[in-house]
């Protein structure tokens, strides 16, 4: 019963076998081999994006990380949300590879950034003149740090605020085929179409070894993205095992089969959690990710049961609980089975 996170889920047995195959023989090295031909291809296609740049790095946090660098100046800052990956979890990388940019935190409502609050901090980073940073990318999380998932229509009205201000776009897409099959919408309509201009296109939560896609929509904005990731050392010399990975997930849909199957687990989850009685959910689980109270006897039963997710208690409120917060997350691998097993500790 491990609901720890996305990131302790297995391979998946295509993708593994994918990676045996890669390993035959000899290729060109540094990302000139034809796995990544055929990778930029279909992702290209895949997002109806046909002059998109297509790179690979090894972690979320690089990704998002040199994509800022790309679109940030060191005297810049970029807007997230208070509760981003960028700002919580990645030790000041965002800071560091920008070369001194900051980020302006939003306060978020169940994760997300509302219209009138990313107004209110721009407008208070764009008065400054030279006293202050420059306005630089909005960084939004799809799914959300809180297991919510912007609409499309959410995720445009704010890229057009920035887009207005002259900013750019980033998403951060750790979870990304989680939240597109929990919108049902086209990956085209969920970036692009919606206004974002760089994504973090996430593998390793969704069933890959160690691999995230970095694209910028329009090739012009990846100007030193390249040198950025070779000094970041984020350039392999064998780039067909990052490629064979990412190739596999996209290839007979099995990026979006992964991600359903974790949903479905999180709404079959989430469903027993509500009807046990003895927890509640904190906020929507639009995708894989769930909070929830549930009463401190039955947290006491998951524990002894061998149960595994993340204690949140302090994460939420400051203070520790009457009854405990919990964070749980389903991956491409979570079984019904294992579901119904914590739900029956759950109950006693």
């Amino acid at each position: 019963m491990n609901f720890a996170s996305d990131n302790t889920g297995p391979v998946h047995p295509q993708v593994m076998q994918a990676l045996l195959r890669a390993n035959e023989g000899h290729m060109p090295s540094y990302g000139a081999d034809l796995i990544m031909e055929d990778l930029t291809a279909r992702l290209r296609d895949t997002f109806e994006a046909p002059e998109a740049e297509v790179h690979l790095v090894a972690t979320g946090t690089a990704a998002n990380s040199l994509i800022l660098a790309t679109l940030c100046p060191p005297w810049g800052t970029a807007f997230c949300a208070d509760i981003a990956h960028i700002q919580e979890d990645e030790c000041n990388a965002p800071e560091f590879f920008t070369g001194g940019a900051k980020l302006s935190l939003i306060p978020s409502e169940a994760g997300k950034i509302t219209p009138e609050a990313l107004r209110a901090r721009m407008a208070i980073e764009g008065d400054r003149g030279v006293h202050g940073p420059k306005p630089g990318p909005l960084s939004l999380t799809q799914v959300t740090e809180r297991g919510t998932v912007y609409s499309v229509a959410e995720l445009t009205e704010l890229a057009q605020i920035a887009h207005d201000a002259g900013l750019p776009v980033h998403m951060d897409g750790a979870r990304f085929a989680n939240a597109l099959v929990s919108l049902g919408c086209t990956p085209a309509e969920m970036t692009w179409r919606a206004g974002v201009d760089a994504l973090t296109l996430g593998g390793t939560k969704n069933g890959l070894m160690g691999v995230e896609a970095v694209m910028f929509f329009d090739p012009a904005q990846a100007d030193g993205f390249e040198f950025r990731r070779k000094r970041g050392a984020q350039l392999f010399s064998k780039h067909r095992f990052l490629a064979a990975q990412m190739l596999a997930a996209f290839t007979d849909d099995l990026w979006l089969d992964m991600a359903g199957a974790a949903n479905a687990a999180c709404a079959r989850l989430a469903a027993g959690l509500t009807e046990s009685g003895h927890a509640t959910l904190l906020f929507e689980p639009d995708a894989n990710m769930i909070f929830a109270e549930m009463d401190a006897a039955a947290h006491a039963r998951l524990q002894a049961a061998g149960a595994q997710y993340h204690d949140w208690q302090d994460n939420l409120t400051g203070a520790r609980q009457t009854r405990p917060a919990a964070r749980l997350v389903c991956n491409w691998s979570t079984s019904e089975a294992e579901v119904d097993q914590f739900l029956a500790a759950l109950a006693g």
